[in-house]
């Protein structure tokens, strides 16, 4: 089963999704905005990926905190404030076969997905 994770009203997530069905894959979307996000989940691809891939350092989200949070992000701090704060996590985020795939360019999607 392949598992698509994000935000619906991101473009990046639009962009994705839209090559997702034009290219006829199956899959699930998980809006972790709206379905919400499970700790053990997290922790997996935080551990998978590590907190600095996972987290979306560009968004607003990550500018507004303050730069000492900033400064000591850590695995365990990551968990809690992306669970508080899930537009923080970088998107999309595609879970294909138990193999995590952060972000969207199409060449990546075309050697996940071979046609």
């Amino acid at each position: 089963m392949t598992t698509i994770y994000g935000i619906k009203n991101c473009d990046t997530m639009k962009k994705a999704l839209r090559w997702l069905d034009e290219h006829k894959v199956t899959y699930r979307f998980h809006d972790y905005r709206k379905d919400g996000l499970e700790r053990a989940q997290l922790i997996q691809w935080i551990e998978q990926l590590g907190w600095e891939s996972v987290v979306n350092k560009r968004g607003t989200t990550w500018r507004k905190l303050d730069p000492e949070t900033q400064a000591t992000m850590n695995n365990e701090t990551a968990v809690e404030i992306l669970l508080e704060q899930p537009a923080m996590i970088k998107r999309p985020l595609l879970d294909h076969e138990q193999s995590l795939t952060l972000g969207f360019k199409a060449e990546q999607y075309q050697a996940i997905f071979p046609s």
